[in-house]
């Protein structure tokens, strides 16, 4: 079993086995088409979740398109470095998704952002874009008073096709001045938005129409041109999908916006003149309470990340998973130029495209690896800064404005500093009801709380039949038990550890 298509018909072969129970009869074990564990494989079961979904599903490929799952020796579901690094499928550079580029661009999905309706008026397309303060939930109950647009912030996702003519009618509802840039546009000069350099201030209660043609494609935003106001969070995508769906085509295409504020301890409202930024944000939330980026094993995923912080640039990486950089802001990059990576570095108002096969399933973290973005709402003062044989009678007369340390003078008083741990962040009952309330989350380990803050998120490639469990349906779902089963199936169960029974 060499050729593609050979591979391709055993892997419909043993989908089809597996529905009729016959799969472990038929087939024996193969390292490319990933055969479940078998329950008596397993060394430590009783720590398990029972299995959901079904336990003998395999990789499959959809009938209705002609794609294979090897190309070159690059596995499309299993993790793999292909062979000559000049072929076209070294590390699945050019491997396609499942997703027939006849079927036109996949849908932009930006999670926790909503998308701005248009109508059409004479072959042109409308939006109304409203500047005003907004109030932005970072948290479960954590509510921060933002700029943003249309209720939104960041604002709703304007979404259109090259070629398109748009019509944008900004209202300003803010009690103060303010612009809109069309970052990355080339446009009629007049509609630039660039602070009194083209044109006046839209003043509060008034409205500006822009209009022009749009003859690029690629990730653009729109945003204040107010500097400040940028701070505030006044930023949204602008997605522009070409004509012709460029190869090869993906069946994701998802939006991660980055932004940094300074909001002190008890404080809902950014230091815009800040010079350090201690709140984090992706798509308006903060981790834990950003969404999975969910995917099917074995599609072709594109992330477009955009990072909107004040000033801070961000080295972005993502576990268990090398991508490609196939684009920036400016245009899609020629396949000659793009670079394999598993960490990117994305400046200030940049915008970067990675592409890869999600060939290796889990719930992987997606983030900035900067440390100060990897916490939330960091303040000074996270441990005493003191030895044992100082006085602590004032750090103990104050505790209220300080995070939950225990601050008995013990032998942990010779470390200093100790904790670095942000120990004051609460995690009620009603902020872990919230972060499970999402379909995305579900089956995830207990404590995935713990580790998602800050500037990150998670990428979770399920299995068919596991991804329509978490996705598609009501049943319930116990915490851990997607992630039990994809261990079962494609890991090594002897060495699987259930989450703390006290997170559960």
């Amino acid at each position: 079993m060499t050729s593609p298509e050979d591979r391709r018909k055993f892997l419909k072969v043993g989908s089809i086995a597996a529905a009729t129970g016959f799969v472990g009869n038929l087939l024996g074990r193969n390292a490319n088409a990933q055969e479940p564990m078998k329950h008596s494989d397993m060394r430590h079961q009783d720590n398990m979740p029972q299995p959901i979904g079904n336990p003998a599903s395999r990789p499959e490929i959809p009938e209705s398109v002609e794609v294979a799952a090897e190309y070159d020796g690059f596995s499309r579901f299993k993790p793999s470095r292909g062979l000559d690094p000049d072929s076209d499928y070294y590390i699945g550079k050019l491997v396609p998704g499942f997703r027939k580029a006849s079927d036109g661009p996949a849908p932009f999905e930006a999670p926790d952002i909503p998308v701005l309706p248009y109508k059409m008026e004479g072959g042109v397309k409308v939006f109304e874009l409203v500047s005003m303060a907004v109030q932005q939930e970072f948290h479960p109950g954590v509510k921060m008073n933002v700029y943003g647009y249309n209720g939104s912030m960041p604002g709703p996702t304007i979404e259109v096709t090259q070629g398109d003519r748009v019509r944008i009618v900004v209202t300003n509802e803010l009690p103060e001045d303010t612009f809109v840039h069309w970052h990355g546009f080339e446009l009629p000069v007049q509609y630039d938005g660039a602070a009194t350099l083209t044109q006046n201030p839209i003043k509060p209660g008034k409205t500006k129409v822009f209009e022009f043609d749009i003859h690029e494609e690629g990730t653009f935003f729109y945003h204040s041109h107010v500097a400040m106001q940028e701070a505030f969070g006044q930023v949204g995508w602008f997605i522009v999908h070409p004509k012709k769906v460029f190869g090869p085509p993906v069946d994701r295409d998802f939006g991660l916006l980055f932004q940094n504020f300074h909001i002190p301890p008890t404080h809902t409202i950014s230091d815009s003149w800040a010079m350090d930024w201690n709140w984090h944000t992706i798509n308006g939330k903060s981790g834990p309470y950003t969404t999975p980026l969910v995917c099917k094993h074995g599609e072709r995923v594109r992330v477009r990340l955009l990072n909107f912080a004040p000033m801070q640039h961000h080295p972005i990486h993502l576990h268990g998973h090398t991508f490609w950089v196939t684009g920036h802001e400016g245009a899609r990059i020629p396949k000659s130029a793009w670079v394999p990576r598993n960490n990117e570095l994305v400046g200030v108002a940049q915008a970067s495209s990675f592409e890869f096969i999600a060939n290796n399933p889990g719930d992987w973290i997606f983030h900035c690896h900067m440390i100060h973005h990897m916490m939330n709402h960091m303040v000074k003062q996270v441990g005493p800064r003191i030895r044992d044989d100082a006085s602590v009678d004032q750090y103990l007369a104050n505790l209220s404005s300080r995070p939950q340390v225990d601050a008995s003078l013990g032998d942990k008083f010779a470390t200093p500093g100790y904790p670095q741990k942000m120990l004051g962040m609460e995690m009620s009952d009603d902020f872990m009801k919230a972060i499970w309330s999402r379909k995305e989350v579900r089956g995830m380990r207990a404590n995935y709380p713990m580790s998602v803050k800050g500037l990150m998120t998670v990428l979770r490639v399920l299995p068919d039949d596991l991804y329509e469990l978490v996705m598609n349906s009501d049943q319930p779902v116990e915490k851990g038990a997607v992630f039990a089963e994809i261990v079962r199936r494609f890991g090594d169960p002897s060495a699987y550890e259930p989450a703390p029974k006290m997170m559960m």
